[in-house]
């Protein structure tokens, strides 16, 4: 999040968490409607009316196995076709990469007062179980750590620890996983904002030069790509006694690739809200410093903007496929800068507007980068009140995917069905 400037209090797990059921039909549940009596028909009722309705667009997918689709799910066709309405393969990967930066949250100590603030409370070969994440068959391989540039006072104490632990590499080793999976996938896990010098970094939201490779140096072409500041720094900032963020990934990251070279494998970095922007950037850069044929794909949850046009462009001339998850009540997802959209239209570049002339290299003109499975807090009748820091929530945003089934049949339809199909037992 991007709106103040404190600690964030300790998450708390979804160890299984009580999600609402999937019925196998989606919206299209059969209705007990009142018989037919002497010659007419009763008018449908509006609950009735609903159901109908809900119908249309909301179908059952054949289900796949995962190992058959992986790649479907990871971007290999830019998700077309599995996100309106959501396919329920990708719903269940969303879901699992989602709860792996649950772990990150729980693993990470916020408390001030604790001599091990801001590092990570458990012991890598048991991190997960600890965490809540049971049976994943994984195992984490990396502790990560973000250093921000910004020095604060000795008299702040932990208020103003540097480096902080941010997230961890985990690989999967069980034989019976990587069979389901069709791949022995790597995760790269990232945590949200927590520490004070984290927030100020956020502050820092002008855009700047991407220091990395890029896609135009072997065509010649001038390349303007930007990302965030703030971002950039948490990156690639270091101390004597921590390496950066982005040392440590592509050290592991090639260590790994390396080792399984010989296997089907993938990378997948999942991160929330400043874990989101982080995870685009690391995708960018691991893309251009590891040189293998990397299947690398990223799902963010509630992510704010990263970067401008150029990087985005950038990022589809690697083939990086990025999938965000954006909740349209939340507003950490609109920031930072402003928004100029724009199609690649080439017959409008050259008519030469003078506004997209003017902005083009703006310091706070950012892009929307990757595609999305836009949600909505409106569209489910438990949060559709809820305020601006639970909108943002991770929590909120598995609820909103577990939930989803189309634009067309929204979640509050679909809980109204069942809660009206459900019949209780007489005695």
């Amino acid at each position: 999040m991007r709106l103040g400037i404190k600690p964030v209090q300790p998450f708390t797990p979804m160890v299984n968490p009580q999600l609402e059921p999937l019925c196998p039909s989606r919206c299209a549940i059969p209705m007990k409607t009142a018989p037919r009596t002497s010659g007419y028909t009763l008018a449908p009722t509006k609950l009735e009316r609903v159901v109908n309705d809900s119908k249309e667009g909301c179908h059952t997918r054949s289900s796949s196995p995962l190992s058959k689709r992986w790649k479907e799910y990871h971007g290999s066709k830019d998700w077309e076709g599995l996100l309106d309405p959501l396919d329920d393969g990708l719903r269940n990967e969303i879901v699992r990469y989602g709860r792996f930066i649950e772990a990150a949250y729980q693993c990470f100590d916020s408390d001030l007062s604790s001599p091990s603030y801001a590092t990570c409370r458990y012991a890598r070969n048991s991190m997960l179980e600890r965490a809540g994440v049971y049976g994943s068959g994984y195992r984490v391989t990396k502790n990560l750590h973000a250093t921000s540039s910004i020095s604060m006072p000795g008299w702040t104490g932990n208020i103003g620890v540097r480096s902080s632990w941010i997230g961890y590499v985990a690989v999967c080793e069980d034989e019976n996983e990587i069979s389901r999976l069709g791949r022995r996938d790597i995760v790269i896990s990232l945590r949200g904002t927590a520490t004070c010098t984290e927030w100020l970094e956020n502050l820092r939201a002008t855009l700047t030069s991407c220091p990395f490779g890029n896609a135009n140096e072997v065509k010649g072409q001038t390349d303007n790509s930007m990302v965030e500041t703030g971002v950039l720094s948490l990156y690639t900032s270091s101390t004597s006694e921590s390496p950066s963020l982005q040392q440590s990934l592509r050290q592991e990251i090639l260590r790994l690739v390396q080792k399984y070279n010989n296997e089907p494998l993938s990378v997948t970095i999942t991160g929330h809200s400043l874990g989101a922007s982080l995870a685009i950037l690391a995708a960018y850069d691991l893309k251009t410093a590891i040189k293998h044929d990397l299947h690398l794909s990223v799902i963010s949850f509630g992510g704010p903007r990263v970067g401008n046009r150029s990087f985005r462009q950038n990022l589809e001339r690697q083939g990086t496929k990025i999938l965000r998850i954006v909740n349209s009540d939340d507003l950490i997802t609109k920031v930072p800068g402003f928004f100029v959209e724009d199609h690649n239209d080439v017959s409008q570049e050259k008519k030469g507007h003078w506004l997209q002339k003017h902005v083009r290299d703006n310091q706070w003109v950012y892009a929307n980068i990757g595609h999305e499975l836009r949600l909505s807090s409106r569209a489910s009748l438990k949060l559709n009140s809820m305020n601006v820091a639970t909108c943002h929530d991770l929590k909120t945003y598995l609820h909103l995917v577990n939930g989803f089934v189309s634009s067309t049949c929204p979640a509050s339809a679909r809980m109204m069905l069942e809660k009206a199909t459900t019949v209780a037992p007489t005695q």
